[in-house]
């Protein structure tokens, strides 16, 4: 029998941060979004003193200061290199891993049943935690969306040794009625709303339910969850479609009026979106790059517009993206107002290995691809913009405001702490 566990990193942003600085892991600790905006992770601390998550800081700072809590910016260099030191760790247990966010990964211990899983999944989340100082949490099952569900109770209910085999459940009837159904891997609130009028309230009712039915009065998507939730493998390892659409867009530290910075704006965005194309092996179609002012100023007329630009065959080529989002930021800039945000959408998306040919244009070179291939592996031994394109720009005035971000420990030499 297949046996899927879901290692998911405890309060992740919060426990890298804690790992460089000690003497916070018993004060309430939260990390704040792009711009110092929101609250994006919280220590237990923060989440029992009644603080939501996505609050945004202003509404919630003095109730932060009575708990002293320790408010840090979102520090991505950090938790990309650690998440990195988490997969590696993982990797050492099984063959077959796959990165499913920053900090989760699912690992097939199919191979493994002949051990104890519990007591293997037990190694690994201490070898984690003794290599990386990350605590992780780890769940088991026959299926994806069960391991899921081992994983949220294995969270919830603070299990012994950070595991949950559901398959060591006294009544897996009992664990999974007691889930309710807005909180299954793939149910939507919208969703889960639709399901509850119809009498479908816990995981347990949506096992019951017939699949084929629900398929025609929802979607196949519809009927693998409920086949998952039967113990009947529907979704593999890997079995994740490519993105449809691969959207980079964020918020200015400050307003931006000249199109200079706006270009390097729009370059850096057109580059990471370029990365995650070629990391999905897809090449797109057309690239659309958006501005606007802010929303909220009485005193400034409102401004937003985006434009598009296509290009004659698909392409994963981060010059051409940057040429053409720029060359598209042309035709929409207008001097004279005070931009708060732009971004930039890849559409079109489709397979690299897969694309029709042009009879006029050639499409990306092989010279061109391992360019993009060594940047991109550059990148991913180093560091983030290790090796960057120039028109991004070296000094960004316009960058997000992470005025309480800590050091990059693990990517600085001179960040780097030093042992006395």
């Amino acid at each position: 029998m297949q046996q899927i566990a879901l290692v998911d990193a405890n309060n992740f942003y919060i426990s890298a941060e804690r790992v460089f600085n000690p003497a916070w892991k018993r004060r309430p600790l939260a990390c704040l979004s792009n711009n110092d905006g929101c609250l994006v992770s919280r220590s237990n601390e923060v989440k029992d003193a009644g603080i939501p998550m996505g609050a945004p800081y202003f509404k919630v700072r003095a109730q932060l200061e009575d708990i002293n809590a320790v408010i840090v910016s979102s520090n991505y260099t950090l938790y990309g290199n650690m998440s990195a030191r988490v997969m590696e760790v993982l990797g050492q247990f099984t063959p077959d891993v796959e990165v499913y966010s920053i900090d989760e990964a699912w690992l097939d211990l199919s191979g493994f049943c002949h051990l104890s899983l519990d007591a293997y999944a037990r190694e690994i989340a201490a070898t984690t935690y003794r290599h990386t100082g990350i605590p992780v949490s780890i769940g088991i099952a026959p299926t994806k969306v069960l391991a899921k569900i081992a994983n949220r109770i294995c969270k919830q209910r603070k299990i012994p040794g950070q595991v949950f085999n559901l398959g060591s459940a006294d009544s897996l009837d009992d664990v999974l009625a007691s889930i309710e159904v807005q909180d299954i891997w793939g149910i939507g609130r919208r969703l889960s709303k639709k399901l509850q009028a119809t009498g479908i309230h816990t995981a347990k009712d949506l096992r019951d339910a017939d699949p084929d039915s629900m398929r025609r009065q929802y979607s196949v998507v519809m009927q693998r969850l409920i086949l998952e939730l039967r113990g009947v493998p529907c979704i593999g390892l890997e079995d994740i479609q490519p993105k449809k659409q691969i959207i980079s867009s964020r918020s200015f530290g400050q307003r931006v009026e000249e199109l200079e910075p706006l270009l390097q704006s729009v370059a850096m965005h057109a580059t990471k979106a370029g990365e995650k194309l070629r990391s999905q092996g897809s090449a797109c179609s057309a690239i659309q790059v958006s501005i606007r002012t802010g929303r909220h100023n009485p005193d400034e007329e409102y401004y937003s517009q985006s434009a598009l630009a296509r290009f004659p065959i698909p392409t994963a080529d981060t010059r051409k993206l940057i040429n053409a989002a720029g060359q598209a930021l042309r035709r929409i800039y207008r001097k004279g107002r005070r931009y708060a945000k732009a971004g930039v959408m890849l559409l079109d998306i489709s397979q690299a290995n897969a694309m029709q040919g042009h009879l006029f244009q050639e499409r990306d070179s092989e010279k061109a691809i391992a360019l993009m291939s060594a940047i991109d592996q550059l990148n991913r031994i180093y560091g983030r913009r290790a090796v960057f394109f120039a028109s991004e720009g070296c000094s960004k005035q316009w960058a997000m405001k992470r005025e309480r971000m800590t050091q990059a420990f693990t990517t600085r030499w001179e960040d780097v702490p030093v042992v006395r």
